[in-house]
């Protein structure tokens, strides 16, 4: 493959890291972990509509920049070298389930809000087992003369206490149907769930009799769904790859600073090797998920490849991390924690590397 750090990517990558290292400092961030919704909205405001990040893989025609999914894996991989607190990987994946559903009405209608940040949204599919997968949706959707009424309960929904749009999958009687929801919507409760992972939200919503209104064709949303699935598959992978890069580079920065025995710890050779390790992984991991971001025509097969690698990578580097700054890796005081959490958290997100290593299994040619 061509290489996909262009000139224009990597002015791109200047100017969000340049915006990210002001508007989420590890004192940022501490501080949106505490508030309510977990982000600060005038710093998205910045981000969506001077910057315009949550547009940039929506078409013009709907209001967005009309750029590919690989300028957007340049975002993420900034936004996870910061750990930013904000809606930003749920929103772009409703948007891209969205766009997936081919309904031209619903994108004109929906899309134009969210490229310009107007609108938070959400992709809503887990319930209580937290499967990605159409045979565990018991969420079930009731045609109501024009519209639709959705009854259930989706677990593990990213932001969905904070969105503005909740796009939603369930069953119908010809399959599986995506529906968009205001989250306003009479018998609609949201409750925030407690995580392991404070920079990053997560809901659980109860549907009795909610209106709702159906995305593309009846029994064809499953498809949709997968292809928001995929596109979040990559976007996290580039985000751990981000992740994981800066915890290398605080480990490396303190085992060159750290003295013991009158020499930097860094000069010893588990140290050294442990450093190295981080760095080959991390490296592949970028790769990766690039790859991935790259619009490959087996798009779910290397988005799962990407997710498997990925997620590993950044959870050893956060590890080899905590080790490698001692007892002070693990104080609350010191971010290695966050970055671990958030490690363990975003290894989990969409199916951990297992799951993913079987769906590869099923989607290499026999």
């Amino acid at each position: 493959m061509s290489s996909p750090f262009t000139e224009e990517r990597e002015e791109l990558r200047a100017a969000v890291r340049s915006f990210l290292e002001d508007s989420s400092s590890e004192h940022a961030v501490r501080t949106q972990m505490e508030t309510t919704s977990g982000y600060d909205p005038a710093v998205w405001a910045v981000l969506a509509q001077q910057l315009g990040l949550t547009g940039l893989a929506i078409p013009e025609e709907y209001g967005g920049a009309g750029f590919g999914f690989a300028e957007l894996a340049v975002v993420f991989e900034e936004m996870g070298r910061v750990l930013f607190c904000g809606p930003f990987l749920a929103t772009v994946t409703a948007g891209q389930a969205i766009l997936a559903t081919g309904d031209t009405a619903a994108c004109a209608d929906l899309l134009p809000g969210i490229a310009g940040g107007r609108r938070i949204a959400t992709l809503a599919v887990t319930e209580a087992d937290g499967r990605w997968e159409e045979d565990a949706l018991r969420t079930r959707a009731t045609r109501a003369g024009e519209s639709w009424r959705l009854d259930g309960t989706k677990m593990f929904v990213l932001d969905g206490c904070s969105t503005d749009l909740l796009v939603i999958a369930a069953r119908t009687p010809a399959g599986t149907g995506l529906f968009a929801v205001d989250a306003t919507a009479a018998g609609l409760r949201r409750t925030p769930l407690a995580t392991l992972d404070q920079t990053r939200r997560q809901a659980r919503l109860d549907l009795d009799a909610v209106d709702a209104r159906l995305l593309g064709s009846d029994g064809a949303g499953w498809a949709a769904v997968e292809q928001g699935f995929q596109r979040a598959l990559v976007a996290l992978a580039a985000e751990q790859t981000g992740g994981a890069a800066r915890v290398l580079e605080m480990a490396v920065g303190y085992a060159r600073s750290r003295m013991q025995f009158g020499r930097p710890i860094g000069s010893f050779q588990a140290v050294k090797h442990k450093c190295a390790d981080v760095l080959i992984e991390v490296e592949s991991a970028r790769s990766a998920a690039y790859e991935a971001a790259a619009g490959d025509p087996e798009l779910p097969l290397v988005a799962s490849l990407a997710a498997a690698y990925c997620s590993d990578a950044y959870l050893h580097a956060a590890a080899e991390n905590i080790q490698i700054h001692g007892g002070i890796g693990f104080t609350w005081e010191h971010p290695a924690h966050l970055y671990f959490k958030r490690a363990s958290s975003a290894r989990l997100m969409f199916g951990d590397p297992a799951q993913h290593r079987e769906r590869v299994a099923r989607l290499l040619p026999v």
